[in-house]
Formats: structure tokens, sequence, C-alpha cells
């Protein structure tokens, strides 16, 4: 019984995504810029959720516990809502991508709903297959820097396109090469989005760009990954 009762705390746990998901939804229709600023915040807290919950439901071992519930497509269903179409929406109701061109966004929508439906989308040996559906990323730094359109563009059309790409990423909280790297350069990334995100210091536009380098050493490592393989 206190087996059972602990394994569906952890689903719980991870359906907590769905209450950020719904506010998120809530934040971002409203449209104005304190609106936006905590609907990333409520990102934020969806992706630290995200991150956890497959540590607690390993050592609660909920597959074992409960058979009959499939925590993966739970976890699966409020991904795809937290880090795809909830951001894009947010790209769009930003005003990031004008609207004659809005309806570019919808190949990421399907790209990602593609990369979330593959059977080998998470690979035995511990990566992603395919650029892993951080649109939330890229919609945070498309609202912070405000890059040209052609730029943030090109930025979107591209990682839509790598989503097809079979070339692997890191899955550091599973494991695998620069796990250590990644878990620490992460942990100092979060706290300087929280340091952007409750607009802690004046000099957000400069830690914006400085907290940059670890999205772009993540890519950067992972196709140095693929490269080896």
């Amino acid at each position: 019984m206190t087996e059972k009762l602990l394994a569906w705390s952890v689903h719980l746990y991870t359906s907590l995504g769905l209450l950020a998901a719904a506010g998120m939804a809530v934040l971002i229709v409203r449209g104005d810029g304190e609106s936006f600023r905590w609907a990333f915040v409520l990102m934020f807290a969806a992706t630290i959720l995200d991150s956890s919950d497959g540590y607690f439901a390993r050592k609660a071992r909920v597959k074992e516990v409960l058979p009959q519930f499939d925590g993966r497509r739970l976890d699966d269903l409020i991904d795809f809502h937290t880090y795809t179409s909830l951001p894009l929406l947010l790209i769009w109701r930003a005003g990031i991508v004008p609207d004659h061109l809005a309806w570019w966004l919808l190949f990421p929508l399907l790209a990602s709903a593609y990369g979330f439906s593959q059977s080998d989308a998470k690979t035995d040996d511990g990566y992603f297959l395919g650029f892993p559906s951080y649109w939330n990323v890229v919609a945070l730094y498309l609202y912070y820097l405000q890059p040209p359109l052609w730029l943030s563009m090109s930025v979107i059309i591209f990682l839509a396109v790598m989503t097809f790409v079979p070339a692997r990423y890191l899955y550091s909280s599973v494991g695998g090469p620069f796990m250590r790297v990644m878990i620490i350069g992460g942990i100092l990334w979060a706290v300087l989005l929280a340091l952007i995100l409750f607009e802690a210091t004046r000099y957000t536009l400069a830690l914006t760009f400085i907290s940059l380098a670890y999205p772009l050493g993540y890519l950067a490592l992972s196709w140095v990954v693929t490269l080896r393989k």
C-alpha cells in the first residue's frame, strides 16, 4: 500500500506540469509584458519538474508498482504543451513573428509532434534523437534578445528541420558524456535565468547574452557526440 501511494505521488508530481501549462495559457492570452514574464517563470518551473520527476519515478519503481499506468505517456502529453505548443503560441502572441509570417510556426509545431511520436525519440544509449523540442528556450531568447526578424525565422526553421535529422542530443539527467559539465552548467544557467525572469538586476540584457552560452554549448556538444558516433 505504501509503495502504491508513493508511486501515485510521483505521478501527481509529474501532473503538476499540467497546472503550469494551464497558467501559461492564461498568461499568454492576456498578452502583456508582465504576463509573458510570468509565463516564462512557469515554463522554467515546468522544466524543473520535468527534469526531476524521472529520478523520483526510478526511486519509487513506478513501472513495477503501477504497471497499468504509463507515466511516460503522461510526461509526453505535458511536455508537448510546456515545451512546444505554448512557447510557440507565445512567440506569435508577443509579435516576435509578425502575423503575415505566423503560419511558419505550424512547421515547428508539426515537427515537434513528429519528434514526440517517434518510438526511438529517446535512444537506448541515453540520447534524444533529433532536436528535442526545446521551444521554450527558443521563445525565451527570441523574446528577451529581440533579434532581427530574419535571424528569428532562420533559428525557428533550422531547429524545426533538425527535428527530422537523426542527430544525438545530450540527455544529461540519465547520464552520458559531458554529464557533469552539463549538470553544473545547468545549475549556473538556472541561477542566471532566475535573475533574468525575476528582474533581480538592472543588467538583464547582459545576463541574457551570457546565459545563452549554455544552450549554445549544449547544441555544440551534442553535435560533437553525433560526429563521433
